[in-house]
């Protein structure tokens, strides 16, 4: 079952890497940097959500 985090995790990453490749494209360092933080902050907050899951399963 997915829950909220995962959700929301995997669309910060989604985010993160379609302005990571703006920035990219537009040659601006400062967008490319915001959208791979943003690309991290996505994967924490899924991992996150996946550990819940899993101890959710465990109970």
């Amino acid at each position: 079952m997915v829950n909220k985090d995962q959700v929301k995790g995997v669309a910060k990453q989604a985010k993160g890497a379609v302005k990571e490749a703006a920035g990219k494209v537009t040659g601006s360092e400062k967008m490319e940097a915001e959208g791979k933080i943003e690309k991290a902050g996505g994967k924490v907050q899924k991992s996150f959500g996946d550990a819940k899951d899993k101890v959710k399963k465990a109970l």
